[in-house]
């Protein structure tokens, strides 16, 4: 038992030390006065930050502490309510980014930690496991994040934008929320979705997608499925809910249809259908490809901007 505690600690101590430094303490001010505060983790050499939009969102000034005690006025990039990611900038030398990791090759049951800056008190580290995957979580804009991780690493106050991160010491998070009164139900924005929008709201300050109102989880397809119609991919996008008087209800959408195309361009999980949908042009018919039952359909669907 010693040992396996040992081998536990050391995994928990490396991956903590390995990231520490380069999360932030995220403080805010709006209309001249302290807004709240938050964390976030330095993911380039040149200052690009990532944290949560209900952090900075609306702020007039943002200023960021580093782990060294160092403070910066922070630029706000871009920020996306849909998914509760944001990017601010900072100007500073020597800075040390995260390692970000694959949101995709994470199993429930792995060791995880989660590291921000809970009521202040700077790089908070807490470990845990991934409870579950594929969750969907309504985000303060009222739109559903999908592909969230739920994770049993407590999270408080503060710890919103910091990192989720393996024993590996790569970050496969974003922390996001904690269901209250509950205890060890917290959630973290996929890193994989968190690398595109920053990806985008770096190129263009904000994300315009378009919108069909499904919320869906990623789930592997049945083999036979596969086979038998022939199919490139072997998972797709089990449609838990379609929203009332959406794009996708009027389009024929139902509970339990799995998603595996659009446009005729493979959608084996969320990512892919969000990439899909930001890059077409809103108005515009589209087909979207679904197993029902056994039986592979077409439905067609006109989504709009969001």
């Amino acid at each position: 038992m010693p040992t396996l505690l040992d081998a536990y600690s050391e995994a928990v101590i490396a991956a903590a030390e390995r990231v520490s430094p380069s999360v932030v303490n995220i403080e805010v001010h709006r209309e001249k006065r302290r807004g709240g505060a938050g964390s976030g983790f330095v993911f380039t050499p040149d200052g690009f930050i990532l944290t949560n939009s209900h952090v900075v969102h609306g702020a007039e000034d943002i200023e960021v502490t580093l782990s060294d005690g160092q403070s910066f006025k922070a630029d706000r990039v871009g920020d996306d309510p849909d998914t509760d990611l944001a990017v601010v900038r900072i100007t500073a030398s020597n800075l040390v980014p995260v390692t970000l990791g694959d949101s995709q090759s994470i199993k429930v049951g792995q060791l995880v930690l989660a590291i921000g800056n809970p009521y202040g008190f700077q790089c908070t580290v807490t470990s845990g496991v991934i409870s579950a995957l594929g969750r969907s979580l309504r985000s303060q804009s009222g739109r559903l994040i999908d592909n969230v991780i739920q994770t049993d690493a407590a999270l408080n106050p503060g710890n919103s934008g910091g990192p989720l991160v393996t024993s590996q010491g790569e970050v496969i998070g974003v922390n996001t929320a904690v269901i209250l009164p509950a205890q060890g139900i917290c959630f973290a924005t996929a890193i994989n979705t968190a690398k595109f929008v920053a990806g985008r709201l770096i190129k263009d300050g904000k994300i315009q997608r378009g919108y069909i109102g499904v919320a869906g989880q990623n789930a592997p397809l049945p083999r036979r499925l596969v086979r038998g119609h022939n199919l490139a991919i072997a998972s797709g996008i089990f449609v838990v809910s379609v929203e009332p008087n959406s794009p996708a209800i009027h389009a024929g959408l139902r509970d339990g249809d799995t998603i595996v195309a659009f446009n005729e361009a493979s959608t084996p999980d969320i990512d892919a259908l969000h990439r899909l949908l930001t890059d077409h042009q809103p108005g515009v018919r589209a087909a979207i490809t679904v197993l029902r039952g056994t039986e592979k359909l077409t439905v067609w669907v006109q989504p709009i901007m969001q």
